[in-house]
């Protein structure tokens, strides 16, 4: 868990936030009793989660597409190559959604709208180097050209919301 006392806090304040928002249906499925608290999200969503993340292209049609998700920070922090479809349209129209699913386990689900963490030839994110960091160490250094090949985003949710419905299980599996 690399979350510090106020990540949790905002966090928190969001997951409340979406839930009291949503939908008489969906608010039937998540509750107080098949959520997550952010303490206990944080505490799940370590090292890398495959995410479902869809963008829009410039006609307007969804695209959906597989990215290696970190949950750092209570956001999502994702990469791909410069040159994929995806950071184009993300650089064009920044609004996302990203799903993490677990079987039947854990669905997490976000709204937002990414930051490039390392524009080309533009000043990157004052935490950049320490998330650099943070990814040579998970990745290797030498996987491919750091500047150049890839480019990192953060997803800055306006809406998240946690389905859980054995939250036991879930967070035995964890610590396990």
């Amino acid at each position: 868990m690399r979350e510090t006392r106020e990540d949790l806090k905002e966090l928190q304040a969001l997951l409340d936030a979406s839930l009291s928002r949503s939908t008489s249906h969906l608010r039937s499925i998540i509750n107080t009793e098949s959520t997550l608290t952010a303490e206990e999200l944080t505490g799940v969503l370590t090292g890398m989660c495959t995410l479902a993340l869809s963008t829009v292209t410039a006609k307007g049609e969804p695209r959906i597409s597989g990215v290696d998700g970190h949950f750092l920070h209570g956001k999502w922090h994702f990469g791909t190559a410069r040159k994929a479809a995806k950071a184009r349209h993300l650089a064009a129209r920044p609004a996302a959604s990203a799903a993490h699913m677990r079987g039947e386990d854990l669905g997490v689900f976000t709204h937002g709208t990414v930051e490039i963490l390392n524009p080309p030839g533009g000043e990157p994110a004052a935490d950049w180097p320490d998330l650099l960091a943070y990814f040579k160490d998970f990745y290797g250094d030498n996987l491919f050209d750091w500047d150049n090949d890839v480019v990192y985003y953060r997803l800055h949710p306006h809406w998240m919301s946690v389905f859980a419905p054995d939250i036991a299980k879930l967070t035995a599996a964890s610590r396990s």
